[in-house]
Formats: structure tokens, C-alpha cells, sequence
């Protein structure tokens, strides 16, 4: 009997001993794989993190590129603008001399006429040529 209640004690330790291994080695499991899970999610949280800086970064490269081409375009349209005055200007003052060249030229061709009207016509038979020949004596 005593033997009996030896062999049941011995066997009932052994069984309350795989409980506990059971139990133990379910516990370290589940904590393995919570620390697993954990692990996965900081990895996770630090890639979407890293994720973001890019592209914050990257909108705010995007957004320099933007003013400063903003910029650029600004100070080209001014360039055009500021050339197609110079431009204007210059035609304007072709203009000027243009008409002022025209207005000398008509005055001087005015003041040709009235002198080519005052001026006495040349004989034709002049100088012992009648009819524009030479008659032989001086």
C-alpha cells in the first residue's frame, strides 16, 4: 500500500511537474510572441516614421523648388516685360527720327523749289551756238 501511495505521490509530483513545464513553457511562448508582436509593431511604427520624414522632406524640397522657380518665372516675365519696353522705346524713337528725317527733307526739297523757281533759266542759243551748234566763227 505504502508502495501504491509512494508510486501515485511520485507520478501525481511528475504530472503537477508537466503542468508547470506546460504551464511555464505556454507562458514563455506567449510572451515570445507578444515580444514578437511588439517588436513587429516598433519596427512597423519606426519604417512609417522614417516614411513620413521622407516625405515631409521631400514636400519640402518640392516647395523650395516651387518658389524658387516661382521666382525665376518672375524675374524672367520681368526681363521679357522690361524688353519689349526697351523694345517700344526704341521703335518709338525710329519713329521720331523717321518723321523728323521726312519733315528736313520735305522743308529742304520746299526750299529747292521755290530757289529752282527764282532762278533765271539759261539761254539756250547763248555764246554764238544757234540751235546748240557750232557755227565755225567765234
Amino acid at each position: 500500500m505504502n508502495i501504491q501511495l509512494e508510486k501515485m505521490k511520485q507520478n501525481q509530483e511528475c504530472e503537477r511537474r508537466k503542468r508547470i513545464a506546460e504551464e511555464k513553457h505556454k507562458e514563455w511562448v506567449q510572451k515570445k510572441r507578444e515580444e514578437e508582436r511588439r517588436e513587429r509593431k516598433r519596427k512597423l511604427s519606426k519604417e512609417m516614421a522614417e516614411k513620413a520624414t521622407k516625405e515631409l522632406e521631400k514636400m519640402q524640397l518640392q516647395e523650395k523648388a516651387d518658389v524658387k522657380y516661382k521666382e525665376w518665372l518672375k524675374k524672367k516675365r520681368a526681363e521679357e516685360a522690361e524688353k519689349k519696353k526697351k523694345e517700344k522705346e526704341k521703335e518709338k524713337e525710329r519713329e521720331a527720327e523717321l518723321q523728323e528725317k521726312r519733315t528736313r527733307s520735305e522743308k529742304i526739297f520746299k526750299e529747292w523749289l521755290q530757289n529752282a523757281r527764282n532762278k533765271p533759266q539759261p539761254a539756250l542759243n547763248g555764246y554764238g551756238f544757234p540751235n546748240g551748234k557750232s557755227t565755225g566763227l567765234y
